[in-house]
């Protein structure tokens, strides 16, 4: 029997030619740049503006830089002045950031200027949040706005994919990052042509951001922990216990988020909300103490330096504090990302899982217990691994974390993000 020759043939994804791509670098690298430059310059006004607020300000009053009376002092001032800002700039700062993720929604230019102020503020101030989400935010409203007047024939969804892609890639000091990020979104969309090809521009400008942000600012994510070598059945059985710990743990976070965040709301107005926040945020610095504030990125390489130099208790307390400071961060309206203090609470639990029981090494406990935490914080799987092994830098780590991310995934799929809706109730 002879077969139809168009049942003989393979299904083939045709891939798009090289002049039909060809056109897309110029703009991707001009879009990268601008990103890694933006990020870059916002952090160094932020991190110039925290070296007054947190040294030269309490030096010259003789108060002590981290005491808690300063760090009470300085979180409510912080919740105050982006109270203000949000009150009164065009857009007030953009949406309720609870609501966003690092997909970020299209702002127009008027709202930019406002956000970018409140998020230095946030830097500056000590709240546990990062800049991801709302720097993402500014550049792709400001390449929305920018390409659509430079370019105005080329399609204009390109301009936020390429925003996002080198926001994450500077972000990260890699455009990985960006390439995983985008891989995930694809899976859920109708594209067309070859993975590589839809990826090809993205990549490109996750590339130029990445390096613009290297060369100016040389990111570093390498926690310089004690070398691994090769893994043992007791490190498999560590990685796997610390990662759905640390899934476990931040779920309790992710299902406070809509109720903590509906208790903010409750006060209406901006100047309420973050002064509340900025209140309780005092609060927690007092118990958690200095390591607690901030982004945590530096104050995981400062953990990190001596991983054995706490009990376990300790970094269970510090652990417990930072994650609870970023649930309430989240909630009272600072701008900001979750997935940097994420790290640092995923830190935290590894290293306490080494000084509970020592045969866990840091390496294994500390990328386990960062995969844990980002699983159920962002449902990000390609990111959760990516920053989870970046941090070690070891390649042994990666297999167990790929076997320790299935369990972990288990237990976050299906489950709230800590991420809301307009309407307060939590993102599946």
């Amino acid at each position: 029997m002879v077969q139809d020759p168009a049942q003989q043939a393979p299904s083939v994804t045709p891939a798009a030619p090289a002049r039909v791509l060809l056109p897309s670098i110029l703009p991707a690298v001009a879009v990268g740049v601008m990103c890694g430059l933006l990020l870059v310059g916002v952090e160094a006004a932020a991190g110039e503006l925290q070296d007054v607020l947190w040294q030269t300000v309490p030096d010259a009053l003789g108060i002590g830089r981290h005491s808690a009376a300063w760090m009470f002092v300085m979180l409510v001032a912080t919740g105050v002045a982006v109270g203000l800002v949000v009150s009164m700039v065009p857009g007030h700062a953009g949406p309720e950031p609870a609501t966003l993720g690092l997909d970020a929604p299209v702002l127009p230019p008027v709202v930019l200027p406002g956000l970018v102020l409140a998020t230095g503020l946030m830097l500056a101030g000590g709240p546990s949040l990062g800049p991801e989400n709302p720097v993402i935010a500014v550049n792709v409203g400001l390449a929305v706005w920018l390409g659509g007047r430079a370019l105005p024939r080329a399609p204009g969804r390109i301009w936020p994919v390429l925003a996002e892609a080198a926001t994450i890639g500077a972000l990260f000091g890699t455009p990985v990052a960006a390439a995983l990020v985008i891989s995930e979104v694809l899976a859920g969309q109708q594209t067309r042509g070859l993975l590589w090809d839809n990826l090809f521009a993205p990549l490109t400008a996750a590339a130029a951001g990445s390096l613009t942000a290297a060369l100016v600012d040389r990111p570093s994510f390498d926690l310089a922990l004690p070398p691994f070598g090769h893994p043992r059945w007791g490190d498999l059985a560590a990685a796997v216990v610390v990662a759905s710990v640390g899934a476990l743990l931040a779920l309790c976070a992710v299902y406070a988020f809509p109720y903590v965040h509906a208790v903010f709301r409750r006060l209406r107005h901006p100047m309420l909300m973050l002064p509340a926040g900025g209140v309780v945020l005092g609060g927690l610095a007092a118990l958690g103490g200095p390591l607690t504030l901030f982004k945590g990125l530096d104050e995981i390489a400062e953990l990190a330096r001596e991983p054995g130099s706490r009990s376990a208790g300790e970094y269970a307390v510090l652990t417990v504090v930072k994650l609870a400071a970023l649930l309430v961060a989240a909630s009272c309206g600072f701008r900001g990302g979750r997935i940097f203090p994420a790290v640092f609470v995923g830190t935290a639990l590894g290293l306490g899982a080494h000084a509970l029981v020592s045969g866990v090494h840091p390496s294994v406990g500390v990328s386990a217990g960062v995969l844990g935490v980002l699983l159920a914080i962002t449902r990000q799987g390609w990111v959760s691994l990516f920053v989870a092994a970046v941090l070690v830098a070891s390649p042994g780590v990666i297999a167990l974390l790929c076997i320790a991310s299935l369990p972990a995934w288990l237990l976050v799929t299906g489950r709230p993000q800590m991420q809301l809706r307009p309407d307060g109730t939590p993102v599946r």
